[in-house]
């Protein structure tokens, strides 16, 4: 991924901001025994022509406290390429309901980006696994000029 400036609002075609849910514990059994996850949010630019930039990814805790701030400038993530960050199963600050709020934009029309978490952890022999889909709060998609868009 590369690092580029921020992108001026008169050249922003596309763009959106997701808010993604992740658990960073989840409970189980009668007793609510807590059972801690490692969490990755995965962004995928699923556009085969046009790149998007990332310019938030940031995640929070049950509280809606801000956790951590993953990104220092806007990054350009290419045509058909990925991008993740990661949160270890021992940092559990995020709680059983931490999220994550991610901002993109684009300067051509694209297709938008596959936005999740993925959870995963094992203890012993009990291993769990799960996603949960990113939802868009706001969209910034302008229409061509024939009124469709991509």
């Amino acid at each position: 991924m590369v690092a580029v400036e921020p992108i001026e609002n008169s050249r922003v075609a596309a763009g959106q901001t997701i808010y993604v849910p992740a658990y960073s514990s989840v409970y189980t059994a009668d007793q609510a025994h807590r059972f801690d996850l490692a969490v990755m949010l995965s962004i995928r630019n699923t556009d085969p022509h046009q790149p998007v930039i990332l310019t938030a990814a940031r995640y929070y805790d049950h509280d809606g406290q801000l956790v951590r701030n993953y990104l220092e400038k806007p990054l350009r993530i290419q045509p058909m390429a990925a991008m993740e960050f990661f949160v270890a199963e021992s940092d559990t600050r995020g709680g059983v309901s931490a999220s994550f709020l991610v901002e993109w934009v684009a300067e051509q029309s694209v297709t938008a980006p596959v936005i999740e978490s993925v959870m995963i952890g094992t203890a012993s022999t009990q291993g769990i696994s799960f996603t949960c889909p990113g939802r868009v709060l706001a969209d910034r998609t302008r229409s061509s000029p024939g009124g469709a868009s991509r």
